[in-house]
């Protein structure tokens, strides 16, 4: 009997972890920067990057990280697409003093793409770019 417990005790914990590896990996990506773009207020460099998001539901709290440092944090909407996206990207938005702003992250292989709400009516009025 003692013997039983265990067992299932250990089987549910590895049910647990494993169900909260494959929910990590799910709201995670990576974003290649080809430009300098402005996120917030905030310069970003060209060069590589996590991005990570948070929250159920049409508005999710986005996380960039280079390495593991936080570089900025933002809110964005989660609008759903037909299909996934091939390859992890992004588009912009060219600014009056030229430089781009971001208005959306493509997440490879995920149906949706995280859209900046602050950038949401400017990009309405203007012809974003995507990279």
């Amino acid at each position: 009997m003692k013997i039983a417990k265990v067992s299932v005790a250990l089987f549910g914990a590895a049910l647990l972890f494993s169900a909260a590896a494959v929910a990590g990996e799910s709201n995670k990506g990576t974003l290649l920067l080809n430009d300098k773009v402005i996120v917030e207020g905030k310069t970003l460099d060209s060069g590589h990057y996590t991005v990570e998001w948070t929250g159920s539901g049409p508005t999710v709290q986005v996380t960039v990280l280079r390495g593991k440092q936080t570089v900025t944090t933002f809110s964005a909407h989660v609008t759903e697409q037909l299909m996934a996206n091939e390859k992890n990207s992004y588009s912009t938005l060219a600014e009056p003093n030229g430089s781009k702003a971001l208005t959306a992250i493509y997440p490879s292989g995920k149906r949706f793409t995280l859209q900046l709400e602050q950038n949401e009516a400017r990009q309405q009025a203007g012809t974003p770019t995507s990279k």
